[in-house]
């Protein structure tokens, strides 16, 4: 892109970069088409998303509804902006705020930062997730790694753990799903829900409907016993 389309580019999408060369209300104008395309792109982004993995994310909640039903528990991490979406996860699924949804057993792995700066310091920052899998994990639980470009390593590294310790595994990613698209192929992720867009932050904002939804499916599909196939405990 020439320095003069850049410019071009930069005065249509970012007109407060330029305050000096427009009047204020020419200003506005160009704010309130940022913001519109913004939030029409972030709708497009997710209902596009919502419609063409449906049955996926179904059978991604039905396997976290049946873990919990048996009674196990939820991991889950991230990086960055990840990390805090991976608490948000852990206190939807520990704190429901909808009246009559249970309390379900749900840790995420970057809340102690002793335990992640020891293991990055010693060890290396690929395994800080590795570690707490095998501390924490137990067999039938399920590990969710979320992670805009789907190419952390340290999620990678996790996801391996997870499969040899026979845990669930679940990814959330962007773009073209990066290496977590690669373990999916590979056997090493049960589901691997990607959202098809560059934009980091059409993929957040998807990550985030996406665990709320599921959240909701997975506690709708607790109250009908029949479909988790056995009794809570075996």
């Amino acid at each position: 892109m020439s320095k003069e389309s850049a410019k071009d580019f930069s005065r249509a999408f970012y007109p407060f970069l330029h305050a000096d060369e427009e009047k204020p209300e020419e200003l506005t104008e160009g704010l309130r088409f940022s913001l519109l395309e913004k939030a029409r792109e972030s709708v497009e982004v997710k209902s596009k998303f919502f419609e063409e993995n449906k049955d996926t994310i179904l059978s991604a909640s039905l396997l976290l509804a049946k873990a919990f039903h048996r009674g196990r528990k939820l991991l889950v991490c991230g990086n960055g902006g990840s990390a805090t979406d991976a608490q948000h996860v852990a206190v939807e699924f520990m704190h429901p705020v909808t009246v009559g949804r249970k309390a379900l057993p749900a840790i995420c792995l970057t809340n102690d930062m002793a335990m992640v700066t020891a293991v990055a310091n010693d060890v290396g920052f690929d395994d800080v997730f590795t570690r707490q899998v095998i501390a924490l994990g137990r067999e039938g639980d399920v590990l969710l790694g979320i992670s805009t470009s789907g190419n952390s390593e340290n999620l990678a590294h996790a996801f391996a753990t997870a499969r040899r310790l026979k845990l669930g595994t679940l990814g959330f990613a962007g773009g073209d799903g990066g290496k977590m698209e690669g373990l999916r192929a590979a056997g090493l992720l049960d589901f691997c829900l990607t959202v098809p867009t560059a934009s980091i932050h059409r993929v957040q904002e998807t990550h985030v409907a996406l665990y709320h939804v599921m959240w909701d499916m997975v506690h709708e599909f607790l109250q009908h016993k029949a479909l988790m196939g056995e009794e809570a405990g075996t």
